[in-house]
């Protein structure tokens, strides 16, 4: 649907949608209510809303208002302004829930952007339109829903309803201006097609194949963001298949493209350990984004150790393990400029998770090594490898056996460290008599 040949929006009332306001956390209502009762616009919006129309439990609940965010801010004590390429509001509760609330925006003109002559990538977001306006600049139709807390209405400017009941995912506009002015947009459109089981409509496909090169123009910290994120949707496996058919697995992790084209099978494919990760992010895991970068890395590392110990016809010494896992992953770190402590983390996963496959006689040795830092991460590796591959499960207990037997940590409060030794003071030497 263009912008210019839609006058007004479709407006559903109260008894024609499936939302509830029982559905919406409490929090998120007194935003909304204190919003609209201070005379601002106050609206529900996004994937909330989207997920409420599905009949699903949404993850957020985002406002967006007519309110700049220094008005929001002045309405919430308890609240924060950030960003800086979009300036939002967040509103913190006793309960530790967030809400985000930001200001309608339209789409920026050309000239306020910083990228080079011709580039559409936008660079900065903070101008403010009509509630229209910030329909049309989101990236998704079925992602411009919006539920209007004064009538309990929902507001549709781009038909992202009728692509609700088709089950399609559709670019907002022309979609490889859109996919130029944002490049991850194209994983989002992965992401979504995957979690909800939808397709994604034919002309938004083409245009992810013909720009899938300009996510190299993307900010490594999103793109590394949107990854952890589409790892932890609960259809990891559909979304990545989405993204291997639309050419952004190649772009993206050229390692795990690499092993599908050379036909390498078994640990090369994800086919077999997505859905182990799905399945553990439906059981409710908490997954940290060392463990599930680690995952990416997991089988390239694997296969380039069965390929050298095939060569060498002997296993692999613990530092050459260690050498070798630190250069088949520098250009996975380097190319999403993953944090240095990160980088220790996913390093020290996949180079202790080698250590959980070797055969360890004793159970002092592994209470030992269950005592390192990056034992959980390592120990979530070889859980996700065993089940994946259905062998070592006896392995896998005895690991777990060591970490139930491993001594807590103490809290600060109880601990029993030596008092620090108290600082000797030097005497000085006596005055001269006069």
């Amino acid at each position: 649907m263009n912008e210019e040949n839609e006058a007004e929006p479709r407006i559903v009332p109260r008894s024609e949608h499936l939302i509830s306001r029982r559905d919406v956390s409490p929090t998120a209502l007194k935003v909304l209510y204190r919003l609209h009762h201070a005379g601002y616009r106050a609206y529900m919006v996004g994937g909330s809303v989207r997920d409420l129309m599905l009949g699903r439990k949404p993850k957020d609940f985002d406002v967006g208002t007519d309110a700049k965010p220094n008005e929001i801010r002045r309405l919430f004590s308890n609240s924060r302004i950030i960003g800086r390429r979009f300036r939002l509001v967040h509103v913190y509760f006793h309960d530790g829930s967030t809400v985000e609330v930001s200001t309608f925006r339209r789409n920026p003109d050309p000239e306020e952007q910083r990228s080079a002559p011709g580039e559409l990538l936008i660079t900065s977001d903070n101008t403010y339109g009509t509630p229209r306006e910030d329909a049309f600049r989101r990236d998704f139709t079925i992602n411009a829903l919006f539920y209007n807390v004064a009538d309990y209405s929902v507001i549709d400017w781009v038909g992202g309803i009728d692509d609700l009941e088709r089950r399609l995912v559709r670019a907002i506009g022309d979609p490889g201006v859109r996919f130029q002015e944002d490049p991850v947009r194209m994983l989002r459109a992965c992401e979504f097609a995957g979690r909800l089981g939808f397709g994604i409509e034919q002309a938004t496909q083409e245009a992810i194949q013909q720009h899938r090169q300009e996510l190299d123009k993307a900010s490594p910290a999103r793109v590394t963001e949107e990854i952890a994120q589409l790892l932890r949707c609960g259809r990891a496996g559909a979304a990545m298949q989405w993204m291997l058919d639309l050419g952004l697995l190649k772009v993206i992790l050229p390692e795990a493209y690499a092993m599908l084209a050379a036909g390498r099978r078994g640990l090369g494919d994800f086919g077999q350990i997505l859905p182990v990760v799905d399945r553990m992010v439906a059981e409710g895991w908490e997954l940290p984004d060392s463990a599930l970068l680690a995952v990416l890395l997991l089988p390239k590392v694997m296969l380039r150790r069965d390929d050298i110990e095939a060569a060498e016809r002997k296993p692999m010494s613990r530092s050459a393990i260690e050498v070798m896992v630190q250069e088949e992953i520098q250009p996975f770190l380097a190319r999403f400029t993953v944090s240095n402590l990160k980088s220790l983390q996913i390093t020290q996963a996949l180079i202790g998770f080698q250590r959980l496959c070797e055969p360890e006689a004793k159970l002092a040795e592994r209470v030992r090594l269950a005592r390192r830092a990056w034992f959980n991460d390592a120990l979530l590796l070889f859980e996700i490898l065993v089940e994946a591959t259905g062998e070592g499960h006896d392995a896998l207990e005895e690991w777990k056996a060591a970490a139930r037997r491993r001594p807590p940590l103490k809290a600060p409060e109880d601990s029993e460290a030596r008092p620090r030794p108290r600082r000797r003071r030097r005497r000085r030497p006596p005055a001269a008599p006069a």
